[in-house]
């Protein structure tokens, strides 16, 4: 039985189903507080001050909706769970897009009522809501959900933000990894102090350690001044690693020795630099398959990954996609200066069941896209079926976009020679050893192109 004694507000006006659920959550160890209408919750409510309000949706006079509205105008903060035994469809996209936090259809198991409660209470007691109103909130800013894996990980991060413990976040692409490091950084003590990412796939091999690290003039073609790396800058903050596991294994090493010394050596220079800095990293590949292949140093993984933070993808918090919607929608009719948008019940319901392999950077990419091109206020599912089957995620990275790139070039350069290296490095500028390097790189073997001209 739960020791807690949290307040919950029930409203219902079926006298029985009132008193059943009233019994039911007294048990549980909640404080419980009854009306028969929304006009008489209302009128408790000031008093009350609930953490949870359960309330019908279908009730004559002031409906569930009516009243969550009239709440969310007192307390935006206080979670409300819509019950109806008349759920649709159609109900639900309403209700969730108006913000309620909860919607469970009658007859619903009392688990089920329980775990909803719960969660409300979770994001009640840490503030959330997806809201930032100036409680000490504002560190979750931009991070918008409700799901029961999300908040757990967001009181992890919470926790590990007040100490200067290295953080591995590992999930898949497009999930937020950033957004959540910004979050830590924000709830950490080093808040008034430089925030810098740096995508370590988008940095050519040969410019990484100098972007980092920083260089002094002259110490290669092209120095012509002193240069601040990104350690130094981000002094008494917090830098943010992403896509460490591209990470080139040459510069692992010194890396790590960085990490360990605490202090950094520009290129070219003498002398080191002693810094203050907060790693947190991120990875969407499996950095210990990396390490039994030799692409990843283990003694720098140890090093990174002192806590690790596993970003669920969007398809295991499903619960929060249309919330995600609604709070993108939002944000476009506020940015392109237009009136407000919303998905039709259909509509949502694709999106809810869509497999979202880009995760929440997709799901943008089809609100944007539905958004900009619906010709109404009200957004339907033929545009969303189409949006999907455009597959925006599918948009290569910065990285992936390169190598494709170089590898078609390089295939281009050996067609028109017909497998000649020498001379196909003479029109790549580059010397035949380099060139080799390339060849191999991308598996591609001259031999193959010999007497295949190109067209």
């Amino acid at each position: 039985m739960s020791e807690t004694k949290e307040n919950i507000l029930l409203v219902d006006d079926d006298a029985g189903l009132l008193r059943l659920l009233s019994m039911r959550l007294t048990a549980a160890g909640y404080q419980v507080s009854t009306a028969s209408s929304g006009e008489a919750a209302l009128g408790k409510f000031a008093g009350l001050q609930p953490d949870v309000v359960v309330s019908d949706l279908r009730m004559d006079g002031m409906d569930g909706l009516a009243l969550f509205e009239a709440i969310h105008e007192r307390n935006p903060m206080i979670p409300v769970i819509i019950l109806t035994a008349h759920g649709t469809i159609p109900d639900a996209v309403a209700a969730t897009q108006r913000g309620v936090f909860g919607y469970l259809t009658k007859p619903f198991d009392s688990k089920e009522l329980l775990n909803s409660i719960q969660r409300a209470l979770q994001i009640h007691a840490s503030g959330a809501n997806n809201g930032n109103t100036g409680d000490g909130t504002e560190w979750r800013q931009g991070i918008v959900s409700r799901s029961a894996a999300m908040e757990e990980l967001l009181g992890r991060a919470r926790r590990v933000a007040e100490s200067d413990t290295s953080i591995l976040i590992q999930s898949e692409s497009g999930t937020g990894k950033e957004l959540l490091a910004r979050a830590i950084h924000r709830a950490s003590q080093r808040s008034d102090e430089p925030f810098i990412a740096v995508n370590c796939s988008a940095i050519p091999e040969q410019l990484l350690e100098s972007e980092l690290f920083g260089h002094v003039k002259g110490s290669f073609t092209g120095a012509t001044g002193n240069h601040k790396g990104l350690f130094v800058a981000a002094d008494g903050g917090t830098l943010f690693l992403d896509e460490i596991g591209d990470m080139p294994l040459a510069f692992q090493a010194k890396l790590l020795r960085s990490l360990q010394e605490k202090e950094v050596r520009p290129v070219g220079a003498t002398h080191t630099e002693a810094v203050n800095v907060r790693v947190i990293s991120a990875t969407h590949r499996d950095l210990e398959h990396a390490i039994t292949e030799g692409a990843f140093r283990e003694d720098l993984y140890y090093r990174l990954n002192v806590v690790l933070l596993e970003l669920p993808p969007l398809r295991e918090r499903r619960e929060d996609i249309p919330l995600l919607a609604a709070h993108f929608l939002r944000e476009l009719a506020a940015r392109n200066k237009q009136s407000q948008k919303a998905f039709a019940p259909e509509a949502m319901e694709q999106l809810v069941a869509a497999p979202w392999p880009g995760n929440v950077r997709q799901l943008l990419n089809v609100v944007e896209q539905t958004f900009i091109l619906a010709t109404g206020s009200l957004i339907p599912a033929a545009q969303v079926q189409k949006a999907l089957r455009d597959k925006p995620g599918d948009l290569l990275s910065f990285a992936e976009a390169r190598d494709r790139f170089e590898r078609d070039y390089l295939v281009r350069l050996l067609q028109m020679t017909e497998g000649n290296v020498t001379q196909a490095a003479r029109l790549a500028q580059r010397n035949r050893t380099e060139f080799y390097k390339l060849l191999n790189r991308h598996h591609l073997d001259p031999e193959l192109f010999r007497g295949n001209s190109g067209t």
